[in-house]
């Protein structure tokens, strides 16, 4: 029999176990493209400042965050509690409707700017796509981690 160094669903890994545990396998990618998110929006002129300051706030805070919770895990700082099965289903939970939010906002923004400059337009674009493939990781993350939750 092959050996094996998944965990069962109803404990929460710590150390390198982070990295090959679902939910807690998205934490990377999660990162990477939230930090594009962050790094092309940054990079263009942030006008309207309203709705993009929400897109660079969203990304930052959930990338921040999203570190903090990844070492916090690979520390073992969780201490295997029901509670942080709770927090850490709650945590994705907001971080994918803030990022869906922030998503639909930069979408709406990027449309408007389709006769503005095209390399601008362009890495919007990209901001937008990168935006939804971290929605996508975020919600994924969170039915996850509620399906651990409930398994405690």
């Amino acid at each position: 029999m092959a050996a094996t160094t998944a965990q069962p669903m109803g404990s929460l890994p710590s150390g390198l176990g982070i990295c090959t545990t679902a939910p807690d396998i998205f934490y990377l990618p999660e990162l990477v493209f939230g930090g594009l998110v962050w790094i092309l929006v940054a990079s263009t002129h942030v006008d309207p400042p309203n709705p993009l300051g929400w897109v660079m706030f969203v990304s930052v805070f959930c990338f921040v965050m999203t570190f903090l919770w990844m070492i916090i895990f690979a520390a073992g700082g969780h201490k295997n509690s029901s509670g942080w099965a709770a927090a850490d289903f709650a945590y994705h939970g907001l971080a994918a409707f803030f990022y869906l939010s922030a998503g639909v906002d930069l979408a709406f923004i990027t449309i408007g700017k389709k006769g503005q400059e095209f390399r601008i337009y362009q890495i919007d674009i990209a901001a937008v796509v990168f935006a939804f493939l971290a929605i996508l990781l975020y919600f994924i993350h969170t039915i996850l981690s509620a399906i651990r939750w409930k398994s405690f």
